[in-house]
């Protein structure tokens, strides 16, 4: 029940509102997003790596309204592409981008323009030394978003995918994306997708994980594994050694703010860990899902809420 009550505060104008207050959502948001501005992002980039962590940075903002918005999205990545090689983090740094952000679900030219944009992004991490993952979103932009991937990859061979263990379809498409070099992000997957595309029940999401865990670890791409769950850490550390990979030839992803612990543990065995770092003024759905994955982090938003009153 408490999943069904925040998916529906994502989408409620006036929830929307009082959440966004920042004298109350301040400590919660603070937790999880590392501000509002490219600095703030390039701060939290190099405190992280600087304890040994990588990082992929998202420009938080979905589900633009116009072209306009589509092009400030992507001259705002531009722009953290810089900062984040003039600071001496390109070698260390990913970007994440969402392709609603960049105008993917826009009437008519929607695709076009997205793919045209998220050109110009990936141009610009490749020359500063920097990767481009393209981020998953809810079921019906899977074949849109594999397609631009696909598209991408023809100039951009290292562009990463994100896949969601949760949909029925995923095991197909991790068997279609282990060739060589192949960078894929698991994770479980953080949308509210029906019964008849994807599984439900979490113990068969972790089930769903494994299985195309399995499929990635045993390809000859790079599997990013993305989960905070700790007993499907140890699997995917026993699957890279069931299948002789070396530490480096796949990584850990985590969110940031998310068992910070965890991370430098398995950062000081020698593992890659990678943490996901959003930054921007548009964190509200961001956090909904944060919310949604784990009830538990609504305590704190309430507190925080009676705090500031």
């Amino acid at each position: 029940m408490i999943r069904d009550l925040l998916r529906t505060a994502a989408e409620h104008e006036r929830i929307h509102a009082v959440a966004t207050d920042p004298r109350l959502a301040g400590p919660v948001v603070d937790r999880y997003v590392a501000g509002t501005g490219v600095e703030d992002a390039v701060d939290a980039a190099a405190a992280l790596v600087r304890g040994g962590l990588l990082v992929s940075v998202d420009r938080l903002g979905e589900d633009v309204a116009d072209i306009a918005g589509a092009r400030d999205t992507a001259e705002g990545y531009l722009r953290l592409v810089a900062a984040l090689r003039d600071a001496g983090l390109a070698g260390s740094a990913d970007l994440s981008l969402k392709l609603s952000s960049v105008g993917q679900a826009l009437p008519g030219d929607g695709q076009r323009i997205a793919v045209d944009l998220a050109r110009r992004i990936a141009q610009a991490a490749t020359d500063a030394g920097m990767t481009l993952t393209l981020d998953a979103e809810d079921h019906t932009t899977t074949d849109a978003t594999l397609a631009t991937l696909l598209a991408l990859r023809e100039d951009f061979p290292a562009t990463g995918a994100v896949l969601q263990a949760m949909l029925t379809r995923t095991p197909g498409d991790c068997a279609d994306l282990v060739g060589v070099g192949s960078r894929v992000r698991l994770c479980k997957g953080a949308y509210d997708e029906p019964a008849a595309v994807a599984v439900r029940d979490r113990q068969d999401v972790r089930l769903a994980y494994v299985r195309c865990l399995a499929v990635l670890m045993a390809g000859a791409g790079y599997p990013m594994v993305a989960t905070h769950d700790p007993v499907l850490v140890d699997i995917a550390t026993a699957l890279a050694v069931r299948h002789s990979r070396e530490r480096g030839s796949y990584e850990f992803q985590m969110l940031y703010g998310v068992r910070p612990p965890e991370q430098r543990r398995l950062a000081a065995q020698g593992e890659r860990v990678r943490v996901y770092l959003p930054y921007g003024s548009q964190w509200y759905r961001y956090m909904v899902r944060r919310l949604v994955e784990r009830p538990a982090n609504v305590a704190l938003f309430l507190r925080s809420v009676v705090g500031a009153r």
